[in-house]
């Protein structure tokens, strides 16, 4: 038990911030699109990653400086293009209208490769699933590293799931155009922000090189 709440209570603390992956699920959340299908790809994505962590495969990932840079110049292009959206679409308040209907839904095949490219694009997604939480679980005997996995993906399952659906309560709030301009700001700050940061990294893993 102590390993499952240790495994619960350190994926808790990496999955919390507002990064790219919870920006977008908050945002379809509220707007009601696809809210199962990017919840479930982020907690699969999280079983996949923190299986390979825990279990000792994540150095193949964590000691590859090339495949680090490459995922790093990739990511911050994607989310430099992505936080670019974001501020068009607050300037415009073209995301208020999506939720009104003034716009047709977005397709659940968008909605998948940006919720897959948003996750698998950003080096830190690997850094918080295998280094960290493989790092800490990797030191931990077979038995106590299936428990220490079981209370990190329920932790992921109850966070996705609940914020994509929880923000739906939030739609009342969102009706308002300035609201959603807020909104598609911050997201847009927060893609910046990850994309410099990424950008920074590269540099540094290319110096490595």
């Amino acid at each position: 038990m102590d390993s499952f709440l240790h495994g619960f209570i350190v994926c808790f603390g990496l999955i919390v911030s507002i990064g790219a992956q919870n920006a977008f699920l908050l945002k379809q959340g509220i707007l009601k699109q696809h809210v199962f299908w990017i919840a479930l790809i982020c907690f699969v994505c999280d079983v996949l990653l923190m299986g390979i962590g825990v279990l000792g495969l994540g150095s193949l990932i964590a000691q590859s400086p090339l495949f680090s840079f490459i995922l790093a110049v990739i990511g911050a292009l994607f989310l430099f293009t992505y936080g670019s959206r974001s501020f068009i679409a607050a300037y415009q308040g073209s995301s208020q209208l999506l939720m009104q209907g003034d716009k047709s839904k977005s397709s659940l095949k968008k909605a998948v490769l940006v919720t897959l490219a948003i996750t698998l694009l950003n080096p830190h997604v690997y850094i918080d699933t295998v280094v960290i939480v493989g790092g800490i679980g990797g030191t931990l005997s077979f038995d106590q590293k299936i428990q220490f996995l079981t209370g990190a993906l329920i932790c992921s399952f109850l966070w996705f799931f609940g914020v994509g659906y929880g923000a739906g309560l939030l739609s009342p709030y969102f009706e308002k155009r300035r609201t959603w301009q807020i909104l598609d700001s911050i997201t847009g700050l927060i893609m910046y922000g990850i994309a410099f940061s990424l950008i920074i990294y590269a540099i540094g893993v290319f110096n490595q090189l």
